[in-house]
């Protein structure tokens, strides 16, 4: 009988341990599951950046908006290779083979103030190095800076196909950012393009590195009063730059292994439940036994 019931007492208390193990191991599934699906969530809502380069022969004409103020545009050229003819007759009205357009609109943030755009068609042959060069001349100014504000937005032909023009450009202004060049340099901008999509939307923007070198104004004192404004607009290079957002989240992957976390769990709910039985079996089995050895005494 001791011998009997110490075996019985093995059992049993290898039975629970059995169960305990699985029941950990149930715990670490669980935590398993929970740490997957936060994972996942993660990647979901945080993507990552992916960037890329993309080469083309000539861009889309893209519209360039001066704010000249009282300042005149003399000359506004195409010239290819870099190459910018020396200037001739300065503080004078040239010829002008670019394409413009006159814009009058109220500012996007004040209703009050009146703003005169010099909408001017970009260069597009890239291939070939194509500038546009522009001149201004201003005689007086009531600022206490001297500098024209100028804008560069994503297609010319948008602008000249709206049917509001005015409405068009505060849009472009409350989506694009402001620039200024100085006077008495030529300041000579270098554009690229970038396309931002993402979650549903895609958005274009300019980045720009421009260089100022001064200009020697070699006229009579009596005609630097004039102050003279340059400036030349041009591609980089032929790359446009594209961002995208990527989700770095695989449904499948996690989808896998809740798979594999709920067959462990159903496993181990199924193995604690046929131990407990088995243990409820030997009970009841050494019960009968020791009332039987009790009944043959008696």
């Amino acid at each position: 009988m001791p011998i009997g019931f110490n075996k019985a007492c093995l059992k049993n208390a290898f039975t629970v341990i059995l169960v305990l193990i699985y029941l950990l191991l149930t715990a670490v599934a669980v935590f398993l599951a929970y740490q997957t699906i936060s994972d996942f969530m993660e990647k979901l809502n945080h993507p990552v950046m992916s960037v890329s380069y993309k080469e083309v022969e000539e861009f889309t004409a893209p519209g360039i908006a001066l704010y000249p103020g009282k300042a005149q545009l003399l000359s506004c050229m195409h010239h290819y290779h870099d190459n910018i003819p020396p200037l001739v007759t300065l503080g004078i009205l040239e010829e002008r083979n670019c394409i413009k357009e006159e814009v009058i609109y109220h500012g996007p943030y004040s209703n009050q103030t009146q703003k005169r755009a010099i909408v001017v068609r970009g260069p597009t042959d890239v291939r070939n190095r194509e500038l546009i060069f522009l001149q201004f001349s201003r005689n007086e100014t009531e600022e206490d800076f001297s500098a024209i504000s100028y804008m560069i937005f994503a297609k010319f032909s948008d602008m000249l196909e709206s049917s509001d023009k005015a409405a068009f450009m505060m849009d472009c202004e409350r989506n694009y950012s402001m620039w200024t060049f100085s006077g008495g340099f030529r300041t000579w901008v270098k554009m690229s393009l970038v396309k931002t999509s993402g979650r549903g939307n895609e958005s274009v923007e300019f980045r720009q590195e421009s260089n100022v070198v001064k200009y020697i104004d070699k006229r009579p004192p009596q005609e630097q009063a004039n102050e003279l404004f340059f400036l030349v607009f041009q591609w980089r290079d032929p790359f446009i730059q594209q961002v995208k957002d990527i989700v770095t989240a695989n449904p499948w992957n996690t989808i896998a292994i809740l798979c594999g976390v709920f067959m462990a769990l159903f496993k181990a709910a199924d193995f604690a439940k046929l131990s407990i039985k088995w243990t409820i079996k030997i009970r009841k089995r050494h019960l009968r036994a020791k009332m039987r050895e009790l009944t043959q005494i008696s």
